[in-house]
């Protein structure tokens, strides 16, 4: 009895290197193969037969190997002061959805996609839209890799940076979001370079010390912290619940921290949940145990609110108010001004029913 066919290798989740090897063509032919593996990332298409190898060996790699393209549902816009906003509601091919977005960073065109990890999130966050969808599956490698790719050959962003940022928590799909890195750092393809590329997470500590395994030196990390203290955090983060602050500020301690690294903490501002009496001083003892003197950067969040709103987001008096209060702690902090609030796209929204889901 003849053995099934098996299903083509998606190049999208395959370094160089793996590409390579899977073809087993040999070392004459890595040219070739170079060339495909390339124009793979750059066109979303895959077409051995242009490549000068031999009829047959083209037609086998034909048979062997695709690019997995994502189909785009819907694409909404909203125009901001650095450029348009947008979000893309992309189908996978079991018919399952994502959603990633455009960020603009500066005028000129150049912006960064927030690319998801999983079909949505069993992390269970109080002000996300994404945890109230629970988690359906996580993303493979190269369904991570597609959306890049996708954005850029079928939507015609121009990506300068990548976060993960979207749904899903990368650090609990830990395997596919490395393979995913080694696919998008690689020179050969994609050739994203480590500054450019951010991972987000609420602050799993196993996963934020494997991430410091893979010997990523320069790739970037974020953590969303969004309360001052254990008490706060585990009822906004159910996450929290099973590690706590001070298990997470080691962790981020032993996290590289070059020359020019800064971590990233996110605090999300709820008015009357995580900016009362002490709430500065929290956040600022905490990176004190996080971060090197000066290593750490607090992107202040005004919360926006979903479909189901835990209060009404921050008045621009009490966001400048907090901020005020950091900094005479000696906080650096940035503003992090809403963009994509509109269209469900901002920071929490993802995956609501706006977007569609499943």
């Amino acid at each position: 009895m003849p053995l099934p066919a098996q299903a083509p290798l998606d190049i999208l989740g395959l370094t160089r290197a793996g590409f390579e090897a899977a073809a087993g063509l040999g070392a004459g032919r890595s040219r070739a193969l170079g060339a495909l593996y390339k124009e793979a990332f750059a066109t979303g298409r895959f077409g051995p037969e242009s490549t000068g190898i031999s009829a047959e060996a083209a037609a086998s790699l034909a048979s062997r190997f695709r690019v997995g393209l994502l189909k785009p549902l819907r694409v909404v816009e909203e125009e901001g002061p650095l450029g348009v906003t947008a979000k893309a509601l992309l189908e996978l091919g079991d018919g399952g959805t994502v959603e990633c977005v455009r960020i603009p960073v500066a005028s000129g065109g150049a912006a960064t996609l927030c690319l998801s990890t999983q079909v949505g999130c069993r992390m269970g966050c109080a002000f996300c839209e994404t945890g109230k969808r629970g988690l359906s599956r996580d993303l493979r490698a190269a369904e991570i890799v597609a959306e890049l790719v996708t954005a850029r050959v079928l939507l015609g962003w121009n990506i300068r940076n990548l976060v993960f940022m979207g749904m899903g928590e990368p650090l609990d799909n830990f395997e596919e979001l490395a393979a995913a890195l080694a696919v998008l750092l690689d020179p050969a393809g994609a050739a994203f370079s480590q500054e450019r590329v951010t991972v987000c997470t609420v602050g799993l500590p196993e996963g934020i010390a494997r991430l410091k395994a893979l010997g990523l030196k320069r790739l970037n990390l974020s953590v969303s912290l969004n309360a001052p203290d254990d008490g706060i955090r585990s009822a906004l983060m159910p996450a929290n619940r099973g590690a706590g602050l001070d298990r997470l500020a080691e962790a981020l301690a032993a996290y590289p921290q070059r020359r020019n690294f800064a971590l990233a903490v996110n605090y999300c501002l709820i008015p009357g949940l995580n900016d009362g009496p002490g709430a500065p001083e929290g956040v600022a003892a905490f990176l004190a145990k996080a971060a090197q003197p000066g290593r750490a950067l607090v992107n202040l969040i005004p919360y926006n609110p979903g479909s189901e709103p835990l209060g009404p987001a921050p008045t621009e008096a009490e966001v400048e108010a907090f901020e005020a209060r950091l900094r005479a702690l000696g906080v650096q902090v940035k503003l992090r001004a809403p963009r994509g609030r509109g269209l469900m796209a901002a920071c929490g929204q993802l995956g609501g029913a706006e977007g569609g889901g499943e």
